[in-house]
């Protein structure tokens, strides 16, 4: 049922060469052309070019090979799927940000699957950005992010609201007061997440809507990695902007202090985003009633 022709097309694409792709195929290389020329008769397009550097898709050719990706997914999956009902077992794909990994999400997700046999879960991390165009190409079963994807074709179902927070040692000066003023922040040595993460970016948003730029602060440092972050902040290197649910572990055991930062109220929600022929809506509830159970414990 998978045409042979959007697995060559791929396949070159990967390779970046056809006599590559012939390879991995098994196939002599003017059959690989032959594919290459059907699809392109059919769609009336031109795939790819060719040059000094090897070939590159076309814009139309970078379009059908987004198609193909999502089409080769979603037989992948068909397969998959029909495999595991034979054997009553159903096999997850969850995207998760780089922030859920430090908080609770990622605990929930592994005692429900360790509650439920029958239910295989595989979580993969990443920036939203990617997680979103792994939703598109059916990568991901659902996702769970900070804040939305909007688009048509998905659903979300909230999960919590967060907050982000200025995180400090225990050693502190500012470790002794209740709120922390931005002239007080300018002064401090800030370690932030990478431009591409939704926390640097709300964080960023929230200044410039009170007229201000990172570039008035102490940026010593970015790191993409939130553990990392956080054990530079025990060892007294500077303080961070971070969600706060990232950092439920740490405050339950009295190893940070959070603090808000005055006119700098950055709330946002943590939603469960899928397509909307997802149908395995009890194990979404089951994971938000496990999700609500673990939060309470932590904040207990």
């Amino acid at each position: 049922m998978s045409d042979a022709k959007l697995e060559t097309l791929l396949t070159v694409y990967e390779t970046g060469s056809f006599t590559k792709a012939a390879e991995r195929l098994s196939l002599t290389q003017p059959a690989v052309s032959h594919h290459i020329r059907q699809l392109e008769q059919e769609l009336g397009v031109h795939l790819f070019l060719r040059g000094e550097g090897g070939i590159k898709p076309t814009s139309e050719g970078e379009t059908v090979l987004k198609y193909a990706s999502r089409i080769q997914s979603l037989y992948r999956g068909m397969r998959q799927e029909l495999s595991d009902r034979k054997q009553h077992v159903t096999r997850l794909t969850v995207g998760i940000t780089h922030t859920a990994e430090s908080n609770p999400i990622a605990e929930v997700l592994a005692k429900y699957g360790s509650e439920h046999n029958n239910v295989h879960i595989t979580m993969i991390s990443d920036n939203i950005t990617n997680l979103y165009e792994k939703l598109k190409t059916y990568e991901l079963d659902f996702a769970i992010v900070e804040g939305r994807i909007p688009a048509e074709g998905f659903n979300t179902l909230l999960l919590d609201t967060d907050s982000l927070v200025l995180v400090v040692a225990n050693s502190n000066r500012l470790a002794k007061k209740t709120m922390v003023t931005v002239n007080e922040l300018k002064k401090e040595k800030l370690i932030l997440r990478l431009p591409d993460s939704g926390t640097r970016n709300l964080f960023l948003s929230h200044l410039e809507s009170n007229n201000m730029s990172i570039r008035d602060f102490n940026v010593i440092l970015e790191v993409d990695n939130i553990a990392t972050i956080k054990d530079l902040i025990r060892r007294g290197f500077g303080v961070s902007i971070l969600a706060k649910s990232a950092c439920l572990d740490e405050l339950k055991k009295g190893k940070i202090t959070v603090l808000p930062v005055e006119n700098l109220s950055m709330t946002r929600e943590i939603n469960i985003v899928y397509h909307h022929t997802f149908g395995y809506m009890d194990i979404l509830q089951g994971i938000i009633r496990l999700y609500n159970e673990t939060v309470r414990m932590y904040r207990s």
